[in-house]
């Protein structure tokens, strides 16, 4: 559950930081938690040079609090995995039909219950390399396939450049692994309050604002050090 809960503050922090920027922010998919939070989302953020700006939120964010769902008030440590993808079009990347398989479904909201009585969602695997992507956001099960089309190329294409750039030694990788030595950022809710950026340095002692969105600085600063 705390785990759940930290990706649904990941998504408010995201989403609050699109609207600071007047970016649009559609989320696509989400598989909700049976309790609270959600298991993972795919989200559409748009805007001008809003990949450059967001890419260096890939990777592992950490948080440390007292658990809200412990009975006896103990310190938790949390680990949720960000993905930033570009938005590719079909003519970048050519898939062969035969390597899909897609499946509809109903819209589902927390607790599973089914928000929708026709099978409008759609669920698109890429059998090769097993990478698959669910969107329920819109109304028409054909706009759905063409978004989890357009989430599946980018993610095939982020695959192949790995794999060209050997940051994955093995193209059946798909992700970097949630553990201590792959976070890129901490947040430190308990016995103090501290959010730090693992690559720059940076700090802030007001997670607060860093969770409501007040992501600047970190974002800049990064976005900096690669240039």
């Amino acid at each position: 559950m705390d785990a759940q809960d930290w990706a649904s503050m990941l998504l408010r922090m995201y989403q609050r930081y699109a609207q600071n920027k007047d970016w649009g922010f559609i989320v696509l998919s989400q598989s909700f938690g049976e309790q609270k939070g959600i298991k993972n989302a795919v989200c559409e953020i748009t805007g001008e040079n809003t990949y450059d700006i967001l890419k260096g939120e890939s990777g592992v964010h950490r948080l440390v609090r007292i658990s809200p769902f412990s009975a006896k008030g103990l310190r938790h440590t949390s680990f949720a995995l960000i993905e930033v993808l570009p938005e590719m079009v079909s003519r970048d990347l050519k898939i062969n039909p035969n390597d899909l398989r897609i499946d509809t479904f109903r819209s589902s909201g927390p607790g599973g219950q089914n928000v929708n009585k026709l099978e409008t969602a759609v669920r698109i695997t890429h059998i090769p390399t097993g990478i698959m992507v669910a969107v329920q956001s819109e109304r028409s099960q054909g706009q759905n396939k063409e978004k989890a089309m357009q989430v599946l190329i980018s993610r095939l294409a982020r695959k192949m450049e790995e794999a060209k750039t050997k940051e994955l030694s093995e193209l059946k990788s798909e992700r970097r692994e949630i553990e201590w030595g792959s976070q890129i950022r901490s947040y430190v809710l308990n016995p103090y309050q501290m959010v730090k950026d693992h690559r720059t340095g940076i700090k802030s002692s007001q997670p607060d604002k860093i969770l409501d969105g007040d992501l600047d600085k970190f974002i800049k600063t990064e976005k900096d050090d690669r240039v």
